[in-house]
């Protein structure tokens, strides 16, 4: 009788095993790519052109948090893009400049994992992180600073100069360009790996059954074909694709010229309500209802929902530690702020 269940049990193991390991294949297959484990196989995926150092992160984190770079003097990178609150700001509609909601209603996206999206903003125009960086400082609505001004309120403090100096050599000219790209490069280090990809680097115990059971439902559904790759998104997609989308008519935004729009990465999504890119929906299971619909046209059911939803739990992923900098005192030659 010992005998039996001892074969019982390593039976129902090697069945688990066999399951773990299945679908982790199928999710290979479909697409999805594991944050690498391997430093230096993650630093050739998030820094292509070596531009990352411990000089450049640590000026680019102080920039990001620096709200002097916007024309009032109170908005920063992190306003909107809060690294306490999954990389957004938790609002359907981003506001800037006096207070000024996003005029076609745009959602922030989250910056967390942005480094790992083919396109930044959501009709793509922005081919990477540093380029991106450039246009809410300028946006009226965001941050509404000109170079000038940015440039201005940078050179007028000394720590800043010398922090220039230190992370580019005493050459360096600290113009729009150099500023942005260093926030750029600050903002490819905010990566962050999952039990997810626990599971999928070969930790078969990473994920719950029902979590499992959740990432085979989305493979299934089809959710896998857009949200792909190591973003698990960040693709440019044709939207809507089969019927429309039930909340088109919050904001003006309809893609690219092509209609494209880029898929939002799936990573933290249980932080990053409320969805879309114009923030219409809170509730996750009627975002991938909806997703059903609209991209899929198919009725997710309830409990196929509720499946999804719990996989996607898995994907909140473990953030890199980042403390408040202190920053730079302004000087009698700093711009003054303008609220105007």
């Amino acid at each position: 009788m010992k005998v039996l269940k001892l074969i019982g049990v390593s039976v129902l193991a090697s069945s688990l095993l066999l399951a773990s390991t299945d679908i982790a294949t199928k999710a290979k297959n479909a697409g999805l790519v594991a944050i690498p484990t391997d430093k230096a196989t993650l630093a050739k995926m998030i820094d292509p052109n070596k531009s990352i150092t411990p000089e450049r992160v640590a000026l680019g984190k102080k920039l990001y948090f620096e709200p002097r770079l916007s024309k009032s003097g109170l908005i920063s990178c992190n306003t909107c893009h809060n690294l306490g609150m999954g990389g957004v700001d938790g609002i359907s509609a981003a506001v800037g400049h006096k207070w000024t909601a996003n005029p076609h209603h745009l959602n922030s996206p989250t910056v967390y994992n942005a480094v790992f999206a083919d396109r930044q903003f959501w009709d793509g125009r922005s081919p990477d992180l540093e380029d991106q960086a450039q246009g809410p400082m300028q946006a009226a609505p965001e941050m509404a600073a000109a170079p000038s001004l940015v440039e201005a309120r940078v050179n007028s403090m000394p720590a800043y100069v010398s922090a220039f100096k230190k992370a580019y050599g005493n050459d360096v000219k600290i113009d729009f360009k150099t500023i942005t790209q260093t926030i750029g490069i600050f903002e490819r280090t905010l990566v962050t790996p999952s039990r997810f990809d626990d599971f999928l680097n070969g930790k078969k115990d990473a994920l719950s059954k029902e979590e499992k059971e959740g990432l085979n439902t989305f493979i299934d559904m089809g959710c896998a074909a857009c949200h792909t790759g190591v973003a698990l998104g960040g693709s440019m997609q044709k939207f809507p694709l089969v019927k429309p989308y039930k909340y088109a008519n919050v904001g003006d935004f309809k893609g690219d010229k092509n209609g494209m729009v880029k898929t939002p990465t799936l990573r933290n999504i249980t932080e990053t309500a409320p969805y879309f890119h114009n923030g219409a929906i809170w509730s996750l299971k009627e975002a991938v209802q909806e997703m059903g619909k609209t991209q899929l046209g198919k009725e997710i059911s309830d409990a196929d929902a509720q499946k999804i939803v719990t996989f996607l739990g898995a994907l909140k992923g473990r953030k890199p530690a980042v403390e408040y900098p202190q920053l730079p005192e302004s000087t009698n030659k700093t711009p003054k702020p303008d609220l105007k």
